[in-house]
């Protein structure tokens, strides 16, 4: 079955595209620019696909069966705060853009939508606070503010042979390149300082494995519905700690930062579906494989 995937080439969706390939999937990937050849380990397709709301764009669903909107656009490197000095402009692309192509999958007859969310919408709220998706979300960003307004969205047209689902993601990470940790890793093995900080994490592939259980799930179990999506809780010092092993780099690690100020989030509803993730022990490997060709290092520990 036909995929289309908005924003394939992105962080997050390219772990998506190659989890639908790799289940035999025929994937499309919309976005503003073609991927590069090499870009996926196998061949997609590609589609022209915007976020501008006053574009009619139903000829990209003909023949999707299933629609997963992964675009976002952003300042480069910041989802919060990502609006820069044009909120409205964000707010219009992000939520309204969203919208229209949600409508025009409707329209299209295509069978099911999956939106990427964010753990964002649950705003700022006291340690030790478990996030469960039967809480009232209240974002405190706009980037928080305009994902849940989408989600909404989505689940307002969710119908007979029209399921959607949104999943709200923590901070993905993963081995493809470029990656998230690739300047954390480099300052560190230069010896520059590194900030502390701790957070819950997923790894893209976990992602893939969620997004691809939405479209294979019985619609009614899935339809209309937000599921968290989250792995582990790390921090900074955790991370380099197992890229010091690898590397061998005498460079001190950074203090511990306070996990205790990170909200866990409860995964207990996609997990009632099948759903598993990697936990420590893909960081721990994901890592080793980072650190092994950073800075062209090649040695590995036992």
């Amino acid at each position: 079955m036909k995929v289309l995937v908005s924003g394939g080439t992105g962080l997050v969706g390219r772990y998506i595209v190659e989890e639908l390939l790799a289940a035999g999937y025929s994937v499309t990937v919309g976005g503003r620019q073609a991927p590069a050849p090499d870009l996926f380990s196998r061949s997609v397709e590609f589609l022209p696909l915007s976020l501008d709301p006053d574009r009619d764009q139903i000829e990209a669903f003909d023949d999707a069966y299933f629609f997963v909107h992964a675009a976002f656009d952003h300042v480069p490197g910041k989802y919060r705060g990502g609006e820069g000095n044009n909120p409205e402009g964000f707010r219009r692309r992000n939520l309204d853009g969203s919208v229209r192509l949600f409508e025009a999958a409707r329209r299209a007859g295509t069978r099911r939508c999956v939106f990427l969310s964010s753990r964002a919408v649950y705003g700022e709220l006291p340690a030790g606070t478990v996030l469960e998706e039967t809480m009232l979300p209240q974002p405190e960003t706009l980037y928080g503010e305009v994902k849940l307004l989408a989600e909404r969205s989505l689940a307002a047209l969710a119908a007979p042979g029209f399921a959607t689902a949104s999943l709200r993601l923590t901070g993905v990470y993963g081995n493809l390149r470029p990656n998230k940790w690739d300047g954390m890793i480099a300052d560190y093995l230069a010896g520059q300082p590194i900030t502390a900080r701790a957070g819950t994490e997923v790894h893209g592939s976990d992602v893939g494995r969620a997004v691809r259980l939405m479209l294979e799930t019985e619609a009614a179990r899935i339809s209309g519905e937000v599921f968290n999506v989250s792995g582990i809780l790390t921090e900074t010092r955790e991370i380099l700690g197992i890229v010091r092993q690898v590397t061998g780099c005498p460079h001190p690690l950074p203090e511990p930062a306070d996990r205790g100020s990170i909200n866990a989030m409860s995964t207990e509803k996609i997990r009632r579906l099948g759903w598993r993730g990697g936990g420590l022990d893909a960081l721990e490997r994901t890592l080793r494989e980072l650190a092994s060709t950073a800075n062209g290092t090649t040695r590995s520990a036992s």
